[in-house]
């Protein structure tokens, strides 16, 4: 992986648009004094930990809610595209708030804002639950979400800012911490909920109190600097970020990994938020529809730690979108035509093809040479790719609600594969944000 200060973008350019750093035979300043403190080693051990607890918590908002789906409708009245609105909610506060992640991440440091993320997500997590109508439902929602939206989009930055040499290995570690946790919310939380009396207030309330804990490793990096450069801690020029010498928007690169996001993010919110609802309206019972999701979440975890590192090693990530996509497409073909023949064997197709996620953070970590340049890609490929998403949740449920069955919402995810593919394929290529720029 490349250095993070050594390929950073140098703030005196020597002809228009370009900097001095990236003209050969131009002699640079003298970079000794602006390389970024190296963290402790209790600090990286901190930082991994910390990443871990935040990881797990950044989906049981999700799918636990995904579990119980059906008894939260029941309770507080939703319509079919109400329950739609609901598993896009994700997505759009995921979109809103994490614009903002990189303006805040700047103003307090990145380790600051994720614990306050860590604070929102145990808030709203509590709140919910104590919800009596459904817009009180969404707003609380939208508190827990928020928090996982900063989290979400500063966790490559936090990656790349203590383990610049590490970016593959330590994202495979957090990659396999959120999916074990998105696995553990969907499995348990219907029989946690039917052992506390079947009360789906104490269903969703319960995962709290996992929030609360991550809070704890997160305090002591409020205000670490470690890995920042030292006249950025002491208030002078910060580091460069990669769209200071053009908009990002004007690197293909960056908007076919937006676009990848939000394709793949559509698939996975779908699964995850009607996944069980296919396999109810089959016939099978709630415990075990939640158990199936649990078993499509949980097959991530241990590619979600080998497929970083793989792909980190590839000059291309083009060979691994085609094969995720083609478990998807076999998935959705199977939810579509015989979703209580073979349930096992859909939930694993689609675990696998969730594995676009870390991918897609990988490459994210992959596209830019500075920590700086992580930040925008990260912002932008993320907030733009959540919303690209909201459409689709919404969509399979108007679609189920209007034609009576999943035919129709399954074709629709079939079909979206051939644009997830072209635009995955172009993201992977070799290629920095900052060449294109």
């Amino acid at each position: 992986m490349y250095d993070d200060e050594s390929l950073a973008l140098d703030p005196v350019a020597v002809a228009p648009g370009r900097p001095a750093s990236l003209v050969p035979g131009t002699p640079g300043p003298d970079r000794t004094a602006d390389r970024p403190a190296p963290p402790a080693p209790w600090v990286r051990r901190l930082v991994i930990a910390a990443l871990i607890l935040a990881a797990v918590n950044l989906r049981p908002a999700i799918t636990s809610l995904g579990a119980l789906l059906k008894e939260v409708r029941d309770g507080l009245g939703m319509s079919g595209t109400m329950a739609g609105l609901l598993t896009s909610v994700p997505a759009a506060c995921f979109a809103l708030f994490g614009f903002a992640a990189p303006r805040l991440a700047r103003r307090f440091g990145p380790g600051a804002v994720v614990c306050a993320g860590m604070v929102a997500i145990a808030s709203g997590l509590v709140l919910r639950p104590l919800s009596g109508s459904t817009p009180v439902f969404l707003v609380t929602s939208a508190l827990a979400l928020g928090g996982i939206a900063v989290s979400n989009v500063l966790m490559p930055v936090i990656v790349k800012r203590y383990f610049p040499d590490r970016v593959g290995t330590v994202t495979g570690i957090y990659s396999m911490a959120l999916s074990l946790g998105t696995a553990v919310a969907a499995a348990v939380t219907v029989p946690l909920t039917d052992a506390m009396g079947g009360n789906w207030r104490l269903g969703l309330g319960m995962w709290a109190v996992l929030a609360v804990v991550a809070i704890v490793p997160w305090l002591p990096l409020v205000r670490d600097r470690s890995g920042q450069r030292p006249a950025a801690r002491a208030g002078t020029a910060p580091e460069p970020a990669a769209g200071e010498h053009g908009r990002i928007t004007r690197s293909r690169t960056a908007r076919m990994l937006a676009w990848y996001f939000g394709l793949q993010g559509t698939a996975a919110y779908v699964t995850m938020g009607w996944m069980p609802q296919i396999f109810r309206d089959a016939g099978l019972s709630a415990g075990k529809a939640g158990l199936l999701l649990g078993v499509t979440m949980v097959i991530a975890v241990p590619l979600s730690f080998v497929l970083p590192p793989l792909a980190a090693r590839m000059g291309s990530q083009g060979a691994i979108v085609v094969v995720l996509a083609v478990f998807q497409v076999a998935g959705f073909a199977g939810l579509w035509t015989a979703p209580a023949a073979a349930p096992w064997l859909w939930a694993v197709l689609l675990g696998v093809a969730n594995c676009a996620f870390p991918l897609v953070l990988t490459m994210i970590g992959m596209r830019s040479r500075s920590g700086a340049g992580v930040v925008r890609l990260s912002a932008f490929a993320q907030s733009t790719g959540y919303l690209i998403s909201i459409p689709g949740p919404i969509l399979v449920g108007t679609l189920n609600q209007v034609s009576g069955g999943w035919g129709l919402p399954m074709a629709l995810m079939i079909l979206l594969v051939v644009p997830q593919v072209l635009c995955g394929m172009l993201a992977g290529r070799n290629r920095q944000i900052e060449d294109e720029l």
